[in-house]
């Protein structure tokens, strides 16, 4: 079985580049964040309905590794997808290429725990597992 995945596209904007002309360094994890919102929406499941069922999905940890170079107004593809870690814990991989040819720009992962609204750690609930692994290519 492979991962959920989804691919969003999107432009480099004026406010995301930097001295140098390309985009700054943080942003990337702004775009990871694109990249998972809109695949868990892909899931059936969009974060404000999560939260609203009292689950909620912190950042406990985020990896980056920059790998070329991306200029205002370049169309970038982004590639999201999601396994369930461990016990209680959601890890996203993401990977941005150039659209029109290829070259990357950034890959990466965040991890992120089940909490309740209280911040105190759960499972995963029945439902997301559901939704999980419904979508899942064989």
């Amino acid at each position: 079985m492979s991962l959920i995945e989804n691919v969003v596209q999107f432009r480099v904007r004026y406010s995301e580049t930097d001295q140098m002309g390309t985009f700054y360094n943080s942003r990337v994890l702004e775009w990871f964040e694109c990249g998972r919102t809109e695949l868990m929406r892909k899931m059936g499941l969009p974060y404000t309905a999560m939260e609203a069922k009292g689950v909620f999905l912190p950042l406990v940890e985020a990896h980056v590794e920059y790998l070329g170079r991306a200029r205002y107004d370049d169309l970038l593809e982004m590639t999201a997808s999601a396994n369930l870690e461990g016990r209680a814990r959601l890890r996203c991989q993401v990977r941005i290429t150039h659209a029109a040819n290829g070259p990357a720009v950034a890959r990466g992962y965040t991890i992120h725990a089940f909490t309740n609204r209280d911040g105190k750690p759960v499972r995963p609930p029945a439902w997301f597992i559901e939704a999980l692994y419904s979508h899942l290519a064989p």
